[in-house]
């Protein structure tokens, strides 16, 4: 009897939907290459996966099978009405791509954030998060502006702990929340608050950081609750058209 093929992974029906007609990109985890460009909608992405025909892309993926690896998938574009617009910004990215050409733009370009490259893994958790309740006194912290998809542990920490104008309210929250898109990426237990600028930052330059009136905590990832509340959609904490970067739960 042949052995049972796994089942392929597949692209969740409420992340489908938001990602409507989109152009994807299978990189190369060793070295961040790209090497593969596409374009489709619902699961195509991840059809390659399972596509046993002879090619270069396969022979790439096949490689990586080898090593234990397999191809990060990242979302170059998505949210496109129609697969005429997916074919023309695919056709573009693979005549740009070509080997032995550079990317040096300094800027990701408008509406990045929301529809520039991310990888799959990230808009799965953004657009299939489920509502999560906060229990605890918190802080949650939208840190839209500072967040890039992959970022190191320490990095995000540091976007999230500064740097903030608060009042003494501040001092009730017991765990500091990094949200970003309304997705809870972490949290933290808050050890102090100090002034904005006067503890040490690894990722952040102090120019950066040094603003008088402000706040920043240090800290230290909070468990379980990192676990409870990771990837769970805090939508509901921030009213229709609120500004603030900070909402105080349960304090």
């Amino acid at each position: 009897m042949k052995p049972r093929r796994p089942r392929p992974p597949r692209i969740r029906p409420e992340v489908a939907a938001k990602l409507g007609y989109y152009v994807y990109a299978y990189v190369d985890p060793r070295n961040s290459q790209i090497f593969y460009i596409g374009k489709g909608c619902r699961g195509r992405a991840l059809a390659h996966l399972d596509d046993d025909r002879e090619c270069d892309k396969k022979a790439r993926i096949n490689d990586l099978a080898a090593a234990g690896l397999r191809p990060q998938i990242d979302i170059i574009a998505h949210g496109m009405e129609t697969e005429e617009t997916a074919l023309r910004v695919e056709a573009a990215l693979i005549d740009v791509l070509r080997p032995g050409q550079t990317l040096t733009n300094r800027v990701r370009g408008i509406r990045a954030l929301q529809f520039g490259r991310t990888p799959l893994a990230e808009l799965e958790a953004l657009y299939a998060a489920a509502p999560v309740t906060i229990n605890e006194p918190a802080i949650l912290i939208r840190i839209n502006r500072l967040y890039r998809p992959g970022m190191t542990a320490e990095a995000l920490y540091e976007a999230t702990r500064g740097v903030w104008k608060l009042g003494t309210r501040r001092t009730g929250a017991r765990y500091a929340v990094a949200v970003y898109q309304s997705v809870v990426r972490q949290v933290y237990e808050i050890h102090t608050w100090d002034p904005a600028g006067t503890t040490p930052y690894a990722t952040r330059t102090l120019e950066s950081v040094k603003a008088p009136g402000r706040w920043e905590f240090t800290g230290v990832i909070a468990r379980p609750e990192s676990a409870r509340y990771s990837n769970g959609s805090v939508a509901n904490y921030f009213a229709r058209n609120c500004q603030s970067p900070t909402v105080y739960v349960n304090c």
